[in-house]
């Protein structure tokens, strides 16, 4: 079969405006995730109905660069409505130059907090961050709230109403009580005063601190819905109320009054201001301005043909430039649904001129794109949570995180080769330039991310790093005239950098309640004790307890996360669940990285995986067909963290131990995901189709891989060897009945349910 020639979409260089992460006029940014599912499902009937068109007789069978236009032109539009930490109303005229000249101020005392950080310390700054921060979202997101019956949505984006102003005004002057410099009563009095009132705050300070309380919610209920203020209302009313539950039970505790709960939420260190909202004023906010920085360079759209240009002549040209092209970008840009965006308005008519089914494509898109949140250099907002609790450098964080990445993204490959054979995918031509002239023209954008490594591996803050990073590769884009960072485009990175870090940073500051309680109450331990005695009640056995608590403990996790976002869901497990994985001698690195992976594939498990309802709605595919594909390309990376959390041979995924751990526990994780990937793929390259009783013995051969003990790791070679075997009597038994040759005899039905004709 001749390989057909497929372009990229052009570029032109331009550059979004300020409504860069937005939804656009006529469409609201706060949707639920039903309201998401249901706006995907709407989006897959056009797309699907567009695609009828494209293929019917006498349509167009051509790709051309209006047809791939709506990708293009909505990828941003897109990655907004599925992604949970994006802002959704468009600021233009006076209140756009506010809010830029807000968020560009912002961002500048960012940047001389990492050189010249003021003398009076992290917590005084951390008052004027989220001073110049919570009022933005007010503005920045339309309340959804409808208090007029003719009110509609349009009215709501227009601006912001005079109710939000007012909330705006009243965040201000709350996040600013405690800094101001005036007596009333025995409150105010200046930061030095408010600080010598820790543990006896007067009641005005009550009252400021549960005004800050109740706009927090508001704000988290405006960028996430309804469920992250719903949880920290629980917390908060166990803290109050805990002292009324049986003293007899685990979880009960003496009672906090009001005046204690807002004391340790508004002038405490595992409050408001605590480790959360720190790392998102000192660390994600200069990361988002450098990936700002970044995008506007040019550097995503290089990665994406760069990633082409190096698959552009195989057989699997679509599906690998779909699956580098993830990891490329998610070098850069620790979003999941951003990415799978991105990725799927170049990538997705690739794919559907190769003859993937909307739906196995979307999965593909999904899984890639979630391996951003997972992939060094820019990890996703949790890492640096991790680092700060941890009290270890970044570096060490992405030294944990690179084994699993390269073992995720192993799997997802695999996976597309072994798709491309069983599904007969037609070859590709990427019509691109070659990859060594790309690298040799663009190559410097690569600069600045070895950067990063490189001070950081030189003893220097992730903070010094990433301001140096951003510099160098603002300094770079001149290379290129489509995008080169002029003054006015520079402020447009710190608008949109700073604009990134708005929704995040309202769940790093309400998530001071919820560590603020578990705190005060001692919940963590208690939770803990909880988790272990139900495993406990299963068996004695040491090694099954640990296991047992994993398996719970994923379980809740990835329940967890289809409710709160996964900066949100990192911080309620660690304090709940992290606990429990550290009293049977996890290591705390091994315990933080189980938490974190936990989280994050919140975007990928159904019934919500918002990563997966963007890949739906870019490619047009039935929405949980999508889901259970992502769920498959995705597997790796929900029993890896199970591998370096139950045995020590583990931690060698994770770099701990020395070299030979090192190598022993990559390669047989890494045997155990090829192997986990031939048994849900049903095919082994290179051989052919596996039956039914291979795929069994090779998905049960996977898992006793995982288990890192000599033991199972030699059943886990036998039973591989022999499902292997399996394959190879299986084709020689289909050979002598004459059937055809495996590549004559691949399965074209998935193909014809794309595009209803048959080929040969």
């Amino acid at each position: 079969m001749d390989a057909e020639v497929v372009p990229l979409p052009p570029d032109d260089g331009s550059v979004a405006g300020p409504e860069w992460a937005d939804d656009g006029p006529g469409e609201t940014h706060h949707h639920s995730r039903a309201e998401r599912h249901a706006a995907a499902e709407q989006h897959s009937t056009d797309e699907r109905h567009r695609t009828d068109e494209q293929h019917s007789p006498g349509g167009s069978d051509t790709h051309t660069p209006g047809q791939s236009l709506e990708q293009t032109k909505d990828a941003r539009e897109l990655a907004a409505r599925f992604e949970e930490e994006k802002p959704g109303r468009v600021l233009a005229g006076p209140v756009g130059l506010l809010f830029t000249g807000v968020t560009v101020a912002v961002g500048l005392l960012t940047l001389w907090q990492v050189f010249f950080p003021l003398a009076q310390g992290s917590k005084y700054y951390l008052i004027f961050f989220l001073a110049g921060i919570l009022p933005m979202v007010f503005l920045a997101y339309p309340s959804g709230v409808r208090l007029r019956r003719t009110a509609t949505e349009v009215d709501d984006r227009h601006g912001p109403t005079p109710v939000d102003w007012l909330l705006a005004a009243a965040a201000l002057v709350v996040c600013l009580y405690p800094v101001l410099p005036v007596t009333v009563g025995a409150g105010g009095g200046g930061y030095d005063a408010f600080l010598d009132r820790q543990g006896l705050l007067d009641p005005l300070d009550v009252a400021f601190g549960t005004g800050l309380l109740l706009l927090l919610l508001e704000a988290c209920r405006r960028t996430t819905g309804w469920i992250l203020p719903a949880v920290c209302v629980l917390f908060l009313g166990y803290g109050y109320y805990g002292g009324l539950l049986p003293q007899g039970w685990p979880v009960a505790h003496a009672g906090l009054d009001f005046g204690q709960l807002v004391d340790a939420f508004y002038n405490s260190d595992s409050g408001f201001y605590g480790t959360p909202l720190d790392v998102a004023a000192s660390y994600i906010v200069l990361f988002t301005i450098y990936g700002a920085v970044l995008d506007l360079s040019g550097a995503g759209r290089f990665f994406v043909e760069l990633s082409a240009a190096a698959f552009r002549r195989s057989r699997t040209a679509a599906g690998r430039t779909a699956v580098a092209s993830g990891f490329l970008l998610g070098t850069v840009s620790g979003s999941g649904a951003a990415t799978t965006v991105s990725i799927g308005a170049v990538t997705w008519p690739i794919l559907r001129r190769a003859g993937y089914p909307a739906e196995r494509a979307g999965g593909m898109l999904a899984a890639a794109g979630v391996g951003a949140i997972l992939s060094p250099p820019t990890l996703g907002a949790a890492a640096f949570i991790i680092a700060e609790y941890l009290g270890v450098s970044y570096l060490q964080v992405l030294g944990w995180a690179t084994v699993p990445t390269i073992l995720y993204y192993l799997g997802i490959l695999l996976s597309v080769e072994i798709d491309a054979r069983r599904s007969g995918v037609r070859p590709v031509v990427i019509d691109t330039g070659s990859a060594w002239r790309l690298l040799a023209r663009f190559g410097y954008h690569f600069l600045s991310l070895l950067v990063i490594i490189l001070v950081l591996a030189l003893g220097a803050s992730a903070t010094r790093a990433v301001v140096i990073a951003t510099v160098i590769a603002a300094v770079l884009s001149f290379l290129d005239r489509r995008h080169r960072l002029t003054p006015a485009r520079l402020v447009a990175a710190l608008r949109d950098g700073v604009r990134g870090v708005l929704a995040v940073s309202a769940v790093c500051a309400a998530a001071g309640i919820i560590t603020a309680t578990t705190t005060k109450t001692g919940l963590g331990p208690q939770a803990a004790a909880l988790l272990i005695d139900g495993a406990q009640s299963v068996s004695s056995e040491p090694a099954v307890v640990l296991a047992l608590t994993a398996v719970l403990a994923a379980v809740a996790l990835s329940l967890l996360g289809l409710a709160v976002p996964v900066t949100a869901s990192f911080v309620i497990g660690w304090v709940i669940i992290g606990p429990a994985l550290l009293n049977l001698g996890v290591a705390a690195p091994a315990a933080a990285m189980f938490v974190f992976y936990f989280a994050v594939l919140s975007e990928v498990s159904p019934p919500t995986a918002l990563a997966a309802v963007a890949a739906a709605a870019v490619t047009g595919g039935r929405l949980v067909p999508t889901m259970w594909q992502t769920l498959r390309y995705a597997l790796p990376a929900y029993l890896i963290p199970l591998a370096f959390v139950v045995t020590p041979t583990g931690l060698g995924l994770l770099g701990i131990g020395g070299a030979g751990r090192i190598v022993t526990a990559g390669l047989v994780s890494a045997l155990g995901v090829a192997v986990l990937a031939v048994a849900a793929g049903g095919w082994l390259p290179g051989v052919g189709p596996a039956g039914a009783p291979e795929r069994i013995v090779g998905a049960f051969a996977g898992l006793v891989l995982l288990w890192l003990e000599p033991l199972p790791m030699a059943i886990g070679a036998a039973l591989t060897a022999l499902a292997v075997a399996g394959v190879y009597v299986r084709r020689g038994a289909a050979g002598h009945a004459g059937h055809p040759s495996v590549e004559k005899s691949v399965d074209h039905g998935e193909e014809r349910e794309w595009d209803g004709s048959t080929r040969g």
